[in-house]
C-alpha cells in the first residue's frame, strides 16, 4: 500500500465494510418498523437509544483489550462490583453521589488495573487472568450485598431515565436520552484516540504485531496495561449508567454482559487477533444488536432459543470477517502486488 493510499485511508471516516453495517442496520429497522405499529413511537425509540447505548459501552469495554491482542472476560464482574461500590457509597454509607460515582469509577479503574498488571507482570494470558478475576469479583458483588439491590436517590436518575424530546413531540415524549448522548461522545473519544493520538496507534501496532511494536521501540506491556485499565472504565460506566437507568444499584448486573461485550464488538468490526476496531462500527454493533433483539420478539421467536440466535450471529460474522481475510491475503500475494512491498492495512474508524 503506498503512502498516499494509507493517508487516504486515514482520512476516511466510514469505510466500506462499515457502511454495510450501516446499511443492515437501516434495513433491518425497516422491517422491524413495518411489522410493528408501535415500533416509530417516541417511547420505542427511546427504550432502543438506552439498550443501544449500554451495549456500546459494553462493547467498548471488551474492544480495547482485543485491540491490543488479548480479552477480558471479566467485564461483567467488574459491572457487578462497581454497581455494589456506587450501592454501598450512596445507600449504606450515605456519601454525596458525586462522591459515589466517583469512588464507583475508581474501582473500575482498580479492577482493570489489576487485570492488566497480573497479564504483564507475570506474563499470564488474559484468558486465563480475566476468567479468575471474573469469579473474583462476582464472589465480592455477592458476598458483600447478599444479593440486595441498593437505593439510589432520585435525582441521580435523571441522567438515565430523561431525555430530550419534549419540544419535538405533541404529547412531550422524550426521545433521546442523557445516558445516549454521554455514550457518543465517549466514543467520539475513543475514535479520536485511536486516529490521531500516539497512545491509540501504538495500542492498535501492539495488537497487529506485538514483537514488531516492542522492536520498534514501543512499551507494548504499557499498552497492554493501558488497554485494561480503559477496559476497566468502560465497564465501571456502563454499571453506573445502568443503575441510573434502573433507579438502583442491582448486584446481578453484569451477569449477562460477557456474549454482548463479544457479540457486539464483533459485529462492529473488531478484529479477534487485534490491531483492528472500528468505533463506527461498534455503535453500528450495538443497534444490529438491539434491532435482533427487537425483531425475535416481534416475530414471536422463543424465548428460551434467543441466545442460539445470538451465537448463530456471532459465529456468521466471524466467519465473513475470516472469509474477508483470506481473500485478502490471497490478493496480496498475487504477482501484480507482490513487487512492491506491502505495509500493514490502516485500521477502520
Amino acid at each position: 500500500m503506498s503512502t498516499s493510499q494509507s493517508n487516504l485511508e486515514r482520512r476516511v471516516l466510514i469505510p466500506g465494510r462499515t457502511w454495510g453495517l450501516i446499511i443492515a442496520a437501516a434495513v433491518l429497522y425497516g422491517l422491524i418498523a413495518m411489522r410493528s405499529d408501535t415500533f416509530l413511537k417516541p417511547y420505542t425509540i427511546f427504550t432502543i437509544s438506552r439498550q443501544v447505548e449500554q451495549f456500546v459501552l459494553i462493547a467498548l469495554a471488551q474492544a480495547v483489550c482485543l485491540v491490543v491482542g488479548g480479552m477480558n472476560l471479566s467485564v461483567g464482574g467488574i459491572g457487578s462490583v462497581t454497581t455494589v461500590a456506587l450501592g454501598l457509597c450512596a445507600d449504606t454509607w450515605h456519601m454525596p453521589m458525586w462522591q459515589a460515582v466517583l469512588v464507583a469509577i475508581a474501582v473500575g479503574l482498580a479492577c482493570g488495573l489489576l487485570n492488566g498488571l497480573l497479564i504483564v507482570k507475570l506474563k499470564i494470558d488474559s484468558f486465563i487472568v480475566t476468567i479468575s478475576t471474573m469469579f473474583i469479583f462476582m464472589g465480592l458483588r455477592s458476598g458483600i450485598s447478599r444479593g440486595s439491590p441498593y437505593a439510589v436517590p432520585d435525582s441521580f436518575t435523571i441522567i438515565g431515565q430523561g431525555g430530550l424530546g419534549w419540544n419535538l413531540t405533541a404529547d412531550g415524549s422524550k426521545i433521546i436520552p442523557y445516558v445516549f448522548l454521554i455514550m457518543l461522545v465517549v466514543l467520539a473519544a475513543v475514535i479520536y484516540m485511536y486516529r490521531s493520538t500516539v497512545f491509540g496507534r501504538r495500542m492498535l501496532a501492539t495488537g497487529g504485531n506485538e514483537d514488531a511494536a516492542r522492536l520498534s521501540g514501543i512499551r507494548t506491556d504499557r499498552m497492554i496495561l493501558g488497554a485494561n485499565v480503559l477496559s476497566g472504565f468502560f465497564a465501571a460506566l456502563a454499571a453506573v449508567l445502568y443503575a441510573s437507568e434502573l433507579g438502583s444499584a442491582a448486584p446481578e448486573t453484569g451477569d449477562a454482559w460477557l456474549l454482548i461485550s463479544f457479540a457486539v464488538a464483533i459485529i462492529g468490526g473488531t478484529g479477534l487477533t487485534g490491531g483492528v476496531i472500528s468505533g463506527v462500527g461498534i455503535l453500528m454493533g450495538g443497534i444490529i444488536y438491539t434491532l435482533i433483539g427487537h425483531g425475535l420478539v416481534e416475530i414471536g421467536a422463543p424465548s428460551y432459543y434467543m441466545k442460539v440466535f445470538f451465537g448463530l450471529l456471532i459465529l456468521l460474522t466471524i466467519a465473513i470477517d475470516r472469509g474477508r481475510e483470506i481473500y485478502g491475503q490471497r490478493k496480496r500475494q498475487t504477482p501484480e502486488t507482490s513487487a512492491e512491498p506491502v505495509e500493514p492495512a490502516e485500521p477502520t474508524q
